[in-house]
């Protein structure tokens, strides 16, 4: 849905202005970064064994050792109206979805990791994510060489977990605010080639089990940072 929405507003800006110069600019980029999630964590409500005494419990990722950073490398097309000398507005697409690595741990009820016990009541958990349709719409103001962009992005998240529950926790969407700053260099015949520097910050999410809604996870303060290259040409 956000996509469509993001291609209603290109078509209309496309129309915007009809005295303006025209022109549009499509290439590729290609972006290597790093995220991480500071709010990482997990909740457990009312009655059950923690133990400690019954009651509401968190489990932040940092305090339990595991890491919530990663990083990433995506491949993107792009589109955009040029406004003038100075001005673009534009949408970058990622047509291929980029997957984290598969989690797993092995509990027992007792909660000890002795070989009996877990071969007596032994679970296994997976869990493996992908981020799909990641969009960003943004404007553009070139500075000479530099050039400053500012957009909104949005990508769905996909959680392919086996839970010894026959748990779910579903999948989500995500939406965040981008910043870059860049280099722009015309090439021959219409072409230019852009180096660019990005941040990212993402709103949080919180997912429940689909099969025990005293359980859930919590992700919020998700930033990220990256580099792009971008090849494209001027019509």
């Amino acid at each position: 849905m956000k996509k469509i929405i993001f291609s209603i507003f290109l078509m209309l800006c496309f129309g915007f202005n009809a005295n303006a110069e025209k022109g549009v600019n499509v290439g590729a980029s290609m972006m290597y970064g790093a995220f991480s999630a500071d709010g990482a964590q997990e909740m457990f409500t009312g009655a059950h064994s923690s133990g400690a005494s019954p009651g509401d419990v968190t489990k932040k990722a940092s305090a339990e050792g595991e890491d919530a950073e990663g990083q990433f490398s995506l491949a993107s097309i792009f589109i955009e109206k040029t406004l003038g000398d100075k001005f673009a507005i534009g949408i970058d697409y990622v047509p291929a979805s980029a997957s984290s690595e598969t989690a797993e741990n092995v509990t027992n009820k007792a909660g000890s990791a002795d070989a009996e016990l877990l071969m007596d009541g032994a679970a296994t958990n997976t869990v493996q994510i992908d981020f799909e349709e990641l969009t960003t719409a943004y404007a553009m103001v070139n500075l000479g060489p530099i050039y400053v962009k500012a957009g909104i992005m949005t990508v769905d998240v996909v959680t392919n977990e086996t839970l010894a529950t026959g748990g779910a926790y579903g999948n989500t969407s995500l939406d965040s605010t981008m910043f870059a700053v860049g280099m722009d260099r015309d090439l021959d015949n219409g072409a230019f080639l852009r180096l660019e520097g990005t941040v990212m910050d993402f709103d949080g999410a919180t997912l429940t089990n689909t099969v025990d809604s005293t359980k859930s996870v919590k992700v919020d303060g998700i930033g990220g940072y990256g580099a792009r290259i971008s090849i494209g040409k001027s019509f």
